[in-house]
């Protein structure tokens, strides 16, 4: 009894340190994560409002542009949010375009990367506790500002867990390193 109470009180307090962005290294370490996000021109003014929120929930965050509403190639941006999340440098990524789906394409050919379009909530949960996705992808047309802003939230709190969906990432992942030894 006591064993399953500990277990769940260790459940409980994991799912608070994750949804304040609170990794804990150890018992005397705690740091913040830190989220890559860049935006075409389509997604600026998104991008804008999902930093403020992101800053508010204490997450680090590093802004890999457009830093205006001037036109720019989406591959440009999608890359470089890629490029940090492949190498470690952020825990996950988020990308906005018009429609979020060329961003996911680009950033998908990162070594990697795991990048899921997601125009709401349980497609987000999904991405993250089937897909262990690592890069959020918007399309800043096709959804509201606090439909972006919700599901920003779930897939930067949700998990991947079960042993079930980890053993087929691991597969997806297996399929990407057949092509990198090309």
């Amino acid at each position: 009894m006591e064993d399953s109470l500990r277990a769940r009180v260790r459940e409980i307090v994991e799912r608070v340190i994750s949804e304040q962005g609170i990794r804990v290294a150890d018992a005397n370490c705690v740091e913040r994560y830190t989220v890559a996000i860049g935006a075409d021109h389509g997604g600026f003014e998104l991008k804008k409002i999902l930093i403020r929120a992101l800053t508010q929930r204490e997450y680090q965050v590093l802004d890999c542009g457009t830093f205006s509403s001037d036109a720019v190639d989406y591959p440009d941006i999608a890359y470089a949010v890629a490029k940090l999340v492949s190498d470690g440098s952020a825990w996950r990524g988020i990308l906005l375009d018009g429609a979020g789906i060329g961003s996911a394409m680009a950033a998908n050919k990162v070594p990697g990367v795991r990048a899921a379009n997601c125009n709401d909530v349980k497609m987000a949960a999904n991405a993250r506790e089937h897909n262990d996705a690592n890069i959020l992808t918007l399309g800043a047309k096709m959804i509201s500002e606090n439909d972006a802003l919700e599901i920003t939230r779930i897939f930067l709190t949700t998990n991947c867990a079960e042993e079930r969906h980890k053993k087929r990432v691991a597969k997806i992942m297996e399929i990407e390193k057949r092509f990198l030894k090309k």
